[in-house]
């Protein structure tokens, strides 16, 4: 059994190691490359189209590719032969005739609505969306500092910007296109670490005040053997779900399916490793948790 802790101990502190290494790579990904900002952000148009129902996504894609000179997001609308098609403003500021450009696949192709997004809405967008990733964050720490005592949450508030600054990390370094549905995937993410996290965490405490004598290393590994079924049953079950998303949701939930899946691998990774090394670290003991006597004197 002690060998067992020792082993259990040493990788703790490797894949801690790791993703710190890890977090490293993506920051400098994030500062060098940047995120490749979706037409949410930015402003572009929105064009939704009727076209032979026979016509594949990628067929459209590679069609308009070739005859508008940019990329442009095919999106099924729910009906056979009805897409909407998402693209960036052109220099001259006009939306490109899409009917012209799709005359030798359908003849008969229907353009049912056009709508621009002015940067100004993206300017919008983006301001909203980093306040409410801001609030989430806000809120979080706010209930970890009442939840636990700060080395013990140090733990969890690391896990949380290691996991968060991953997936950005990952979407600067591949320049996939960041949109609102990955930066719900990212608030989604704080949630889902978050649960890990404190269920740990809250199995360390209640063995801190059971076992004072024990040292904090075997606290920390009998604390994640105690729960790593029911995390990788979580994770497990998850990862199924949100694979099948990815998979079969389409070029629309892709982003988010992989921020997704992303997150909660280095959600259960990072609540595992990093959750439980930093308290280590500032020397987190039993005494932190003893009850002080209440004083009867007024």
């Amino acid at each position: 059994m002690l060998i067992t802790m020792k082993n259990a101990t040493k990788w703790r502190h490797f894949t801690s190691v790791v993703s710190i290494i890890l977090l490293i790579g993506s920051l400098v990904a994030i500062s060098v490359k940047g995120l490749n900002w979706g037409l949410d952000f930015t402003g572009g148009i929105v064009t939704e189209i009727q076209t032979n129902s026979a016509l594949t996504s990628h067929e459209i894609n590679q069609q308009l590719d070739t005859e508008l000179g940019q990329d442009i997001s095919v999106i099924a609308a729910g009906e056979p032969g009805r897409w909407v098609l998402r693209y960036a403003i052109p220099e001259q500021g006009e939306a490109p005739d899409v009917s012209a450009a799709m005359h030798s696949l359908d003849a008969q192709l229907q353009v049912l609505n056009t709508s621009i997004v002015g940067p100004q809405v993206g300017q919008e967008l983006a301001e909203q969306g980093g306040l409410a990733l801001l609030i989430a964050i806000l809120c979080i720490l706010g209930y970890l500092s009442y939840r636990f005592e700060w080395r013990l949450a140090s733990g969890s508030v690391f896990a949380l910007a290691h996991d968060v600054i991953f997936v950005l990390g990952f979407f600067a370094l591949t320049q996939m296109e960041f949109n609102l549905t990955v930066l719900a995937a990212v608030l989604a993410i704080l949630g889902y670490s978050l649960n890990d996290s404190i269920i740990i965490a809250d199995r360390i405490r209640e063995l801190l005040m059971s076992k004072p004598d024990k040292p904090i290393e075997d606290i920390n590994n009998e604390a994640i053997a105690a729960t790593i079924s029911r995390t990788m049953i979580t994770s497990g079950t998850t990862l199924l779900t949100v694979g099948s998303l990815w998979l079969l949701g389409g070029g629309a939930l892709e982003g988010f399916a992989i921020a997704m899946f992303i997150g909660i691998l280095t959600g259960t990774w990072s609540s595992v490793s990093v959750g439980t090394a930093l308290p280590e670290l500032f020397k987190l003991n039993a005494s932190h948790y003893k009850l002080e006597p209440v004083s009867q004197e007024p």
